[in-house]
């Protein structure tokens, strides 16, 4: 029986090569169809950055993302090869090529918080491990360097703070803030208002500051193929040879479902006992007050083009 819920689930993390900038709109399309086009694109900057249409320090950010996200994947030969779930989105017959829908978003941000490898810190220390209801920025960045410092890295305060940022520009919008035009775009992922401002309060510098709050809700937009898709991505990822997974797992680990989506555990039960009835996913539900057990009667591998596939069915 596998059960992560203590575990801290990485043993590796990244704290930087974003260049400071959170990913925009029209990055990942681009960027899709420039390797497909011609893989060795990154790996040459000066010709990225006529291809792009973006300066050298936003190529290599747009590297980065391409790769916590999962579009692509760098190889030994400095190329990068497209990866399933970036054709299932982008491709000729992609989904979603221009990311108009909610749903893309969330499986992108499924990706970028549980999936990526090596794990980036503010997104796992954060959705996982974060052990109160609300965070200012200054009380984060003070448990990042304490965080960072117990796992052995030495990176400086600055290389923390600047990664923070990146995590609340991700998900907060930079509108209000004193900032550069090009600077106070809004990306992506700040549709899925999975971070909200709840208020504000001293710091212990005696400044006012936002307080935040994940939105631990129902979220209808991940729709249950979607969350199936997670569940077997995690499942796959961090305990592939085992046939039964406690529910709490699934509701607390460190990159499961439930701490990468926030979504509370009378959802989570839901969703499991709807999915456990369609034998597609290979899975059985056995409900428990205490505990709960998933049974893998199936190995039915995680596929990103079911995400979309499915329900078109249903509604078609």
């Amino acid at each position: 029986m596998f059960d992560l819920t203590l575990s801290e689930g990485h043993t590796s993390y990244r704290f930087s090569g974003h260049e400071t900038f959170a990913c925009r709109y029209a990055w990942l399309p681009k960027a899709y169809r420039a390797i497909q086009a011609n893989p060795h694109i990154f790996f040459n900057e000066d010709a990225a950055m006529v291809e792009l249409g973006i300066g050298k320090n936003m190529v290599r950010a747009l590297r980065f993302w391409v790769d916590a996200m999962g579009v692509a994947r760098p190889s030994a030969d400095r190329t990068h090869a497209l990866t399933d779930l970036g054709n299932a989105i982008f491709g000729a017959d992609g989904s979603d090529p221009f990311l108009e829908e909610t749903k893309t978003l969330w499986l992108l941000h499924w990706t970028l918080s549980s999936a990526a490898a090596p794990a980036l810190f503010a997104w796992n220390y954060l959705l996982a491990s974060w052990p109160y209801p609300e965070f200012s920025r200054s009380e984060a960045l003070a448990a990042f360097i304490r965080q960072s410092q117990r796992l052995g890295y030495t990176h400086s305060s600055v290389t923390l703070s600047q990664h923070l940022d990146v995590f609340l520009h991700t998900y907060q919008s930079a509108r209000s803030a004193r900032v550069g035009i090009e600077d106070s775009l809004d990306g992506p992922f700040v549709e899925l208002r999975l971070l909200q401002q709840t208020g504000e309060r001293r710091s212990d510098a005696g400044r006012w500051e936002p307080v935040y709050a994940f939105r631990r809700e129902p979220k209808p937009e991940i729709s249950d193929d979607l969350f199936a898709y997670a569940l077997l991505d995690y499942w796959d990822r961090v305990a592939p040879a085992e046939k039964t997974m406690l529910v709490r797992t699934v509701v607390s680990a460190p990159g499961a479902p439930g701490q990468s989506f926030k979504l509370p555990e009378d959802d989570i039960r839901s969703r499991l006992e709807t999915l456990s009835r369609e034998r597609r996913y290979g899975f059985s539900y056995r409900p428990s007050a205490i505990q709960g057990l998933l049974t893998r009667e199936l190995m039915v591998k995680a596929d990103a083009k079911a995400v979309y596939e499915h329900e078109a069915i249903r509604h078609g």
